[in-house]
C-alpha cells in the first residue's frame, strides 16, 4: 500500500500541488517508514513550499535509511544551501558524488552551493551588504528618511554591488550618517571626521549651550534643512540610464548601443550585461540572450554581486526556453534562479512548466487498448482473490484511460475487501461525480459506510441508489441491514444501553448535540410522534445532527 501513496503523492506533486502531495506521502510512510524512496520525496515536497526545515529532516532520514544512494545526499544538500549552511551543504554534495561521480545534479549543487559559500564570505567584508542594512538605517532616525529618496537607493544599490566605489559618495553628507549608523561608530566625535566629508577633518562637535528660557510672543520657526544634493552619476550608469528610456519605448538597437557604451565603461557591472540580455529576449534573439546572461553570472560571481542579480540572469534563460517550449531545459534554469533568491514569479514560472510536462507525460501514457487489458487482468485478480495485484491492475488501467469509470468501482470493491474504507470511500464518491446515475457507486458507497458503523450515511447512499432503480437488489439488502443495525439499541438490556450511551456520550460531537435544547426538543417531538422524523429529516443540518445519534446508538428507530 506504501507504493501507492507514493503513486498518489507523485502525481500531486508533478501537478504542482506539494501540500497533498506530502499528506500522500506521510500516508505512505505511516505503513512503512522504512522507505527511503518516501522519505525522499517529502522531503522535496516540503522544499517546494519552502520548508526548508522539514525537507532536512526527510533528507537527513532518507541517508539514514540509504547511506548508499546517491540522491539522499543531493537533497540533504539543496536543503542545507536553503537554509544558507553552504559549508555543509557542500560536504553533503561530495559524499553524493563519492558514491555517483558523474552525478549531474549532485555537480551541479555542489558548483552552486561552493559559489554561494564564496558570495556569502565575501559580502561579510561589504558593510552595505547583508539582510540587516535595511533594518538598520530605517531604525535609525538619522537615516529613516533616506530610504524614501530614489538617488540614495541607487547609492546603496551600487556600493552593494562595489563597496570600492563609497569614494565616488564622500562629498554626500548622508554618506557619513549611513556609516555611522552601519558601522555602530560616530564620525562626528572629537577626531573622527571622515575624508572627503564636509567641514574640517576632526573638528569636534561643541554642545549646545544651555541657556534660560525668555517668554516669547510666537515660537521661532525652525530653518528648513537644504535637500541633499543628488550624487552625480558615472558614465556607465549614465549610459545605462540612456539604455533603459530607449528600453521603456522599445527602441531596442539605441538601448542596445547605450548597454554597450555602458560595459565598455565598467565591466564589472553585470547588471548592464543583465539588461542587454533582456533587449535580446525581446528581440527573440535567444540564443545571444542566453550567452549575455552566463557572462553576466560570470561577472556577477567574479565581482561578489547581489544573489538577487544572479537570480534574475538565471531566471531569464529559464524564461528563453519556457518561451522555446524546452520545458525540461526552463525548469532546471528556475530551479537555479530560485537556488539564489526565491521569488513568486520565477517560482509560478516552474510550477507552470511543470505542469505542462506533467500533462504531456499523462496524455503521451493515455492508451484505451492497455487499460483494457489492465482491467481484464485486475477483474482476473480480484476473481483469485489477489486484491493487491488487482489494486495495481485497475490504478494503471486508470492511468491509461481515467475516463472509464467502471474501473474506479472496482478498485473500490478491492479496497473494501482490505479495510481500507477511506481509500475506497474516495474512489466511490470520483464515480458518482464522473457519473451520477452509476448505481454502483452508491451500493458500494453504502457497504464501506455501514462497515464504518456509519449506519446513516449509508442508509442515504442506498436510497439514492433507490432513487435510480427502485428494484436494485443491493440497496435493498442494504437499506435492511441499516434499519437493522438503527434498531438494534432497542433489543439491548438495560445494562448494554448504558454502555452504549456511556460510549456515545464521550464523543464531544455528541455532547455538543445533546447540549442543544433545539435538539432536545427535536428529539422530544420524534419521541412522541415518530413521524415528526421524516420532517426533521428534510432539514439538512438537522438531520445531519440525528443521523450522528443515530450512528453513535444514543437513539433507535422503532
Amino acid at each position: 500500500m506504501a507504493d501507492e501513496f507514493k503513486t498518489k503523492g507523485n502525481a500531486a506533486l508533478q501537478a504542482g500541488n506539494p501540500q497533498q502531495a506530502i499528506e500522500f506521502y506521510t500516508q505512505g510512510i505511516a505503513v512503512d517508514d522504512s522507505n527511503h524512496v518516501l522519505h525522499s520525496n517529502r522531503s522535496a515536497a516540503y522544499a517546494k513550499l519552502e520548508n526548508y526545515a522539514d525537507a532536512l529532516k526527510d533528507a537527513e532520514r532518507t541517508v539514514a535509511l540509504k547511506p548508499a544512494w546517491a540522491k539522499g545526499y543531493s537533497r540533504v544538500g539543496a536543503a542545507l544551501s536553503f537554509l544558507d549552511r553552504h559549508e555543509e551543504a557542500i560536504a553533503a554534495y561530495e559524499q553524493g558524488l563519492k558514491l555517483e561521480p558523474s552525478n549531474a545534479t549532485l555537480q551541479s549543487g555542489l558548483s552552486e552551493a561552493q559559489s554561494r559559500a564564496k558570495s556569502s564570505a565575501g559580502a561579510g567584508n561589504n558593510p552595505f551588504s547583508g539582510p540587516e542594512v535595511m533594518a538598520k538605517l530605517a531604525a535609525d532616525p538619522r537615516t529613516r528618511d533616506f530610504l524614501s529618496q530614489p538617488d540614495f537607493l541607487q547609492m546603496l544599490q551600487m556600493l552593494q554591488q562595489n563597496p570600492n566605489a563609497l569614494s565616488q559618495f564622500l562629498s554626500d553628507p548622508r554618506f557619513q550618517d549611513t556609516m555611522s549608523v552601519l558601522l555602530g561608530v560616530d564620525f562626528g566625535a572629537a577626531g573622527m571626521g571622515m575624508p572627503g566629508a564636509g567641514g574640517a577633518q576632526g573638528a569636534p562637535r561643541t554642545a549646545p549651550t544651555p541657556t534660560a528660557s525668555k517668554p516669547t510672543s510666537a515660537p521661532r520657526s525652525e530653518p528648513q534643512a537644504k535637500s541633499a544634493p543628488e550624487p552625480e552619476l558615472s558614465d556607465a550608469d549614465k549610459a545605462k540610464k540612456l539604455g533603459n528610456e530607449a528600453y521603456k519605448k522599445k527602441d531596442f538597437e539605441a538601448a542596445l548601443k547605450h548597454y554597450n557604451q555602458a560595459i565598455e565603461l565598467d565591466s564589472t557591472n553585470m547588471t548592464y550585461l543583465s539588461n542587454k540580455a533582456a533587449v535580446y529576449f525581446e528581440q527573440g534573439r535567444f540564443e545571444e540572450c542566453v550567452e549575455t546572461c552566463h557572462k553576466a553570472v560570470e561577472v556577477g560571481r567574479d565581482h561578489q554581486a547581489d544573489f538577487k542579480n544572479i537570480s534574475k540572469a538565471f531566471g531569464r534563460i529559464g524564461s528563453v526556453y519556457f518561451k522555446k517550449e524546452e520545458y525540461e531545459e526552463s525548469i532546471k534554469w528556475f530551479n537555479k534562479s530560485l537556488t539564489e533568491h526565491r521569488t513568486s514569479d520565477i517560482l509560478k514560472k516552474c510550477q507552470q512548466a511543470e505542469k505542462v510536462i506533467a500533462e504531456r507525460q499523462r496524455l503521451a501514457y493515455l492508451s484505451p487498448e492497455i487499460a483494457l487489458e489492465e482491467k481484464n487482468k485486475g477483474n482476473e485478480a480480484f476473481q483469485k482473490g489477489d486484491f493487491p495485484t488487482a489494486i495495481a491492475h485497475y490504478s494503471e488501467a486508470i492511468k491509461r484511460n481515467p475516463e472509464d469509470v467502471k474501473v474506479y468501482s472496482n478498485r473500490a470493491a478491492c479496497y473494501t475487501k482490505l479495510a481500507e474504507f477511506r481509500l475506497g470511500l474516495s474512489d466511490c464518491e470520483t464515480v458518482i461525480k464522473m457519473d451520477p446515475t452509476f448505481i454502483k457507486g452508491y451500493t458500494r458507497k453504502g457497504m464501506i459506510h455501514l462497515a464504518l458503523k456509519e449506519s446513516s450515511k449509508a442508509a442515504a447512499a442506498f436510497q439514492e441508489a433507490l432513487g435510480l432503480d427502485a428494484s436494485n437488489s443491493d440497496a435493498l439488502e442494504g437499506m435492511k441491514k441499516c434499519y437493522e443495525n438503527q434498531s438494534a439499541p432497542a433489543q439491548m438490556t438495560e445494562a448494554e444501553r448504558e454502555q452504549v450511551a456511556q460510549r456515545a456520550m464521550a464523543d464531544p460531537e455528541v455532547q455538543s448535540i445533546m447540549q442543544d435544547p433545539a435538539m432536545r426538543t427535536i428529539l422530544q417531538q420524534m419521541q412522541e410522534d415518530p413521524k415528526a422524523l421524516q420532517e426533521h429529516l428534510k432539514n439538512p443540518v438537522i438531520g445531519e445532527k440525528i443521523r450522528k445519534l443515530l450512528d453513535s446508538g444514543l437513539i433507535a428507530l422503532r
